[in-house]
């Protein structure tokens, strides 16, 4: 989406500031866009708006800030679930992108303030070096066929999925779920140096698996940084305990030192366990950020008292054992409310993307796999309220609940 000419904005500049700069009239389509969101939450569980909350962040007026684009084949049908990464004082958005032939490639887009993207590049900057495998459909004669109802993971049946992204050491990390089909869903990972991002010479590396063959994973995330000398792939948020998550350390980004699925159950396959708001414990959101008072991590998981709607939640993990968490807000933070978070695949909300830029925490997520939407907050504030009074408390042990 290509910002207004006659905004501009400092780097730095609140994101309100920002979304104040433009006149106050509201085109058409904005008006249409804020009709919904009104009819949505009238809507909302017998037509009560619910009380704001502390730990909210606030969404962008301009959402969905990015979407299909309707003239370009390869991400026509879908944008959505970007990695997000800061370089050069720009915010640089690496997202999932659905063309008609049902195959996931990665899309880019930049920005100087984080809501107006006034670059995207016009074709894949990533393509997977894996191709969908053969379906057949019941018809005569069998032709392999591609079909978004039966395909219903984001609406793709193959290609690089929800990208994640990391600046380590001088290089950008994305780190996405290489899908071959049901039987072949794998961690993967490629690189790109600084330089080549910031000139937009797209010279990745060889991509290479991060999960064994065989062994079902997906959204296994790396810290953007070492630690202690290693990479920390975090890879579980809960196996039984509400205190703990689990991080692995590799000296190499390599399957071979990577957990084994002993290691690291795919969460699919877990049964639920009731921790302060959910009882489905889905999978981290964007990699950690680090503040002063541990890694802020969101994840994203399934109420309890609403179920089918992914949602996200906030925990601070310790910044000496990330295994360890300090804090887990009693709250989801981010709901699927609003129009574009419930287009294609209602009640939908995946955050695969968030930096800080100045004092502000930026979220980047997939609204109903088809929208790229954002929302902030004062991250300082954030990571306060969450410490002080909106956290969940833990008197004895939480059980597991199949």
């Amino acid at each position: 989406m290509v910002a207004p000419k006659k905004i501009t904005a400092k780097s730095g500049t609140p994101p309100r500031a920002v979304e104040k700069i433009v006149s106050k009239k509201r085109p058409k389509k904005i008006a249409k866009k804020v009709a919904k969101r009104r009819v949505l939450k009238r809507a909302r569980k017998g037509g009560k708006p619910r009380k704001p909350r502390a730990l909210d962040l606030r969404r962008s007026r301009y959402n969905p800030i990015i979407g299909p684009a309707s003239g370009s084949y390869w991400e026509s049908e879908a944008v959505f679930n970007p990695g997000a990464v800061m370089h050069d004082g720009r915010i640089h958005l690496f997202y999932r992108a659905l063309g008609p032939d049902g195959i996931s490639r990665i899309g880019y887009a930049s920005s100087l303030d984080g809501i107006h993207f006034d670059k995207r590049c016009p074709h894949p900057v990533y393509i997977p070096e894996a191709q969908p495998p053969k379906h057949y459909p019941y018809t005569s004669p069998v032709t392999p066929v591609y079909d978004r109802v039966l395909y219903a993971s984001g609406g793709g049946w193959g290609g690089c999925e929800d990208p994640r992204a990391v600046k380590i050491d001088g290089r950008i990390y994305l780190t996405f779920n290489m899908l071959n089909g049901w039987n072949s869903m794998r961690v993967a990972f490629t690189s790109i140096d600084e330089d080549d991002l910031a000139n937009e010479r797209w010279r990745w590396s060889k991509f290479a698996h991060l999960s064994p063959p065989g062994d079902r994973q997906k959204n296994w995330v790396l810290f953007p940084e070492k630690i202690n000398g290693k990479f920390a792939l975090f890879h579980n948020l809960d196996k039984g305990d509400a205190s703990r998550v689990h991080v692995a350390y590799l000296d190499e980004l390599d399957m071979y030192q990577a957990p084994t699925q002993a290691e690291a159950p795919d969460p699919h396959t877990l049964p639920n366990h009731i921790v302060a708001w959910h009882n489905r414990t889905r999978s981290a959101s964007a990699p950690p950020i680090k503040t002063k008072y541990g890694w802020l991590l969101f994840y994203h998981a399934m109420d309890k008292n609403d179920p089918n709607r992914y949602k996200l939640g906030a925990m601070l993990l310790d910044l000496q054992d990330p295994n360890k968490i300090l804090f887990r807000s009693n709250y989801p933070v981010l709901e699927p409310d609003e129009w574009y978070e419930n287009d294609w695949k209602p009640g939908i909300i995946y955050a695969s993307g968030a930096i800080v830029k100045g004092d502000t925490l930026f979220i980047y997520y997939g609204g109903g796999d088809k929208h790229i939407g954002v929302a902030y907050a004062n991250l300082n504030e954030f990571v306060r309220k969450l410490m002080k009074n909106e956290h969940a408390v833990f008197s004895v042990k939480s059980t597991r609940v199949v």
